[in-house]
């Protein structure tokens, strides 16, 4: 239905595209993926029409209707939300649409009391929600998706993923979720060195396969590489010889005749940094006892004991409405219980991180100068660097924070907590609005955190890199897990990663903070320091057999080579053809030498492959 054919395109002087050639098919949801600033959104707007390559083209079936989701920001008309998510059909028509439209906006978490709501009064992640439910009413061909599902809480992305597994067109979809690209894609496309390469199967299917051809890329070029420098080696130490000359130059050719290959290009490292590390707090961090806690006449929390540990890194999970972020915010302090008592422990300084949670930033800064006005004074470079891998590069450091959308705003917040970072970190969704290169970088700081961390998240990966307990939340009651996620799936046997974060356990097993599970590496002993220790002396002696062979050799073919250098000599003498059985005897030498060279050419580089082989174990 779409093909991209051989496109090339270049922006402010940098090649995001050369060559590039994919096509999209009826049916085919497919995950684009790419580091930010790859092109993932320059190849949105080439598809869109928005913009022309520079080379190539982009074809499509006649009456291909398109339907976009952009990231942020999408314009409202003075509409009520039916309206909106009707897509402003005619009077014929919406006896049709208008049920649909309910029952989608419905699965998006709108209420009936919404739908008459004029669509200005709504917050920009609701108006993004209307917009998605009007696209899934128009149901275009093909839907261009830009991180749908960053304004979702879970239940909604739950039902949105259900929705799209029976969309009747294609998809092409951004996203940083795995769990969202595994529980829907059949093909990957990602924008990586200016190409865009095709996988086939989910996000997991793409890493393995992924892996698969760098080895075999890696394989096939160090091959090469040892092949050539086997030959360059022998020329090199031949090519002075007047007998091996001819032939040292035929190794050389063949060289250059080679059709070399190109090193597979690895994927960028996830950039690390050296962070400022927070103050140590005392054993007990936080504290609630006998707290209840109303929203008006619905209570939430009667009689609550919790407490929290220094050293702690645990998800709240559970269905929505349990009271996940209640908790949270009454551990930060944002909300006040109506009873019972709130105990901060010693020397304990806290963060509470929070969407939109815009009161923390000066608007009249720009985003370095928010980044920089800290009290630990982080330097300039270490500001920028971490906010390019939060998405702020180049020219937007210098934007005032007060033109940030709300995801903006998100992500500065969170570089300014891991700039100045507290001993107590409390964090609500802090992976949304960020790629995967981000939340990686988001990992890699907090695993040298060295605080106490609670948070809530319905990113999996994100979870399974940072959680070490789990505390389940209904009804009011919190069950403890004292294990990662893994440990809590198993224990409640739930039936997939991501459905498990919200779900109400009717077979619960908490597991007790005495008995965490452990890995333990038991001391070597006595018997297994010596089996290794005589493992490396007999290594150190086959290496130096091997060692002693090649130079055996190498002594062999000198002999060979001085020998036929004289048989040459007195072929060449004229002395020599004066003895006829002289003569004859020479040149049955000379036959005889070359049959020897060769065989010992053979076995040398043999010898010194099995030589390069404890080179490459060491």
């Amino acid at each position: 239905m779409l093909s991209v054919h051989n496109v090339s395109k270049a922006y402010a002087g940098r090649t995001l595209f050369s060559g590039v050639s994919f096509h999209i098919n009826r049916g085919e949801t497919i995950g684009l993926i790419g580091p930010n600033g790859a092109g993932k959104s320059t190849l949105f707007s080439l598809l869109l029409q928005e913009s022309t390559p520079d080379d190539g083209r982009v074809s499509m079936e006649r009456g291909l209707n398109f339907g976009f989701l952009p990231q942020e920001s999408a314009p409202v008309d003075d509409v009520t939300v039916l309206q909106l998510a009707t897509g402003h059909v005619d009077e014929h028509s919406r006896w049709e649409a208008e049920p649909k439209a309910k029952r989608i906006l419905k699965g998006l978490a709108f209420r009936e009391s919404d739908f008459d709501r004029n669509a200005r009064t709504l917050s920009g992640g609701w108006v993004m929600r209307a917009h998605l439910a009007r696209l899934l009413v128009q149901e275009p061909d093909l839907l261009l998706l830009d991180e749908p599902t960053n304004h979702l809480d879970l239940e909604s992305l739950l039902w949105f993923q259900e929705y799209l597994q029976g969309y009747p067109g294609a998809i092409l979809m951004i996203s940083h979720d795995r769990e969202f690209l595994n529980a829907l894609t059949n093909a990957i496309l990602e924008i990586a060195h200016s190409k865009v390469t095709r996988y086939r199967g989910n996000y997991d299917d793409y890493l393995r396969e992924k892996e698969a051809r760098m080895e075999q890329m890696q394989g096939a070029f160090d091959n090469q590489q040892r092949e050539i420098a086997k030959m360059q080696q022998w020329a090199d130490r031949f090519k002075a010889k007047a007998n091996f000359a001819s032939r040292a130059q035929d190794k050389l050719k063949m060289i250059g005749r080679m059709e070399k290959l190109d090193a597979p290009q690895q994927a960028a490292k996830t950039v690390k940094f050296r962070f400022p590390q927070p103050l140590r707090s005392g054993q007990r961090v936080i504290t609630l006892k006998d707290v209840a806690f109303s929203y008006g006449q619905t209570p939430v929390y009667e009689s609550l004991d919790f407490e929290v540990e220094r050293g702690e890194r645990q998800v709240l999970v559970g269905p929505n409405g349990a009271g996940k972020s209640t908790l949270l915010k009454l551990l930060a302090g944002a909300l006040k219980p109506q009873s019972g008592k709130y105990d901060l422990g010693h020397n304990v300084k806290l963060g509470y991180f929070a969407q939109y949670r815009g009161d923390v930033l000066n608007m009249k800064h720009t985003v370095l100068q928010s980044a920089m006005d800290l009290p630990s004074r982080p330097g300039e470079n270490l500001c920028r660097t971490l906010l390019g891998s939060f998405l702020f590069q180049g020219d937007d450091v210098f934007k005032p924070v007060g033109v940030l959308s709300g995801g903006e705003k998100s992500r500065l917040a969170l570089v300014r907590l891991l700039l100045d970072p507290p001993n107590l970190l409390l964090m609500d969704e802090p992976t949304t609005h960020l790629d995967m290169g981000s939340i990686d970088a988001l990992i890699a700081a907090l695993e040298d955190y060295e605080g106490t961390l609670v948070f809530i998240s319905h990113d999996v990966h994100f979870i399974r890199a940072m959680a070490k307990s789990v505390l389940h939340i209904a009804s009011g009651t919190l069950t403890p897990y004292a294990g990662d996620y893994q440990y809590y799936l198993d224990k409640t046997k739930a039936s997939s990663a991501r459905e498990a974060l919200t779900a109400t356990l009717t077979n619960q097993q908490p597991g007790s903070w005495e008995n965490v599970p452990r890995q333990h590496v038991p001391a070597k002993s006595k018997e297994q320091k010596r089996a290794e220790a005589e493992a490396r002396n007999a290594r150190s002696k086959l290496k130096k057999e091997a060692e002693q062979k090649v130079t055996k050799i190498e002594e062999t073919l000198a002999q060979l080579d001085k020998r036929k250098h004289e048989l040459v000599a007195l072929l060449h003498d004229e002395a020599t053809y004066a003895d006829a059985a002289k003569f004859r005897a020479l040149t049955l030498e000379m036959e005889g030498i070359e049959p020897k060279i060769a065989k010992e050419t053979a076995a040398w580089e043999k010898a010194t492959e099995e030589l390069e082989a404890f080179a490459d174990k060491a």
